[in-house]
């Protein structure tokens, strides 16, 4: 097994990071490793909601399906995850840090069958792609508080009122 393990600040708060990346079908607009990911049932996302990705494993693309398997919100998303070859349990930790909000991502990867003989020589690969998606989920969040931010001063700022034109 190979354990990956990456923290982020982001800007964005509690309330708007964490229902925003526990929702996996989120997963591939911030993590390049993912080509695409899509909610299998319906309803808030809860303790046995379903995700079919598409991951990139090296040249090839693989599918997976991850299930929600643990839940507390505004703190905790576990996500349990197999197909191609590949089992994964990814626990994701959110706590507030100022307006923002750390992020704390652990994955657990197995590989199965034959590629578990090639996986203790996987690590800087696992590594990387550990990095990747952290420095995408960072930047997808950064872009989400500033449009946040942007969308906040606009509604405060008041209008002006017309100016006659009797001069």
């Amino acid at each position: 097994m190979t354990r990956l393990h990456e923290e982020i600040e982001t800007p964005l708060p509690l309330d708007v990071a964490f229902p925003f990346v526990a929702d996996f079908a989120n997963s591939s607009r911030w993590d390049p490793g993912v080509r695409s990911s899509a909610r299998l049932d319906s309803g808030p996302v809860a303790v046995g909601a379903r995700y079919a990705l598409v991951v990139r494993m090296g040249r090839r693309l693989a599918p997976m399906e991850y299930r929600v398997s643990a839940l507390e919100p505004m703190r905790r998303v576990v996500l349990t995850g197999s197909g191609s070859g590949v089992s994964a349990i990814d626990e994701i930790r959110f706590e507030r840090s100022g307006t923002g909000t750390h992020i704390d991502y652990t994955a657990d990867i197995r590989l199965g069958g034959l590629l578990r003989l090639v996986q203790p020589f996987l690590g800087r690969s696992f590594r990387k792609i550990a990095k990747d998606a952290l420095a995408g989920m960072q930047t997808t969040l950064s872009e989400m508080s500033a449009s946040e931010t942007a969308a906040a001063r606009k509604a405060a700022v008041p209008s002006m009122p017309a100016r006659s034109s009797d001069a």
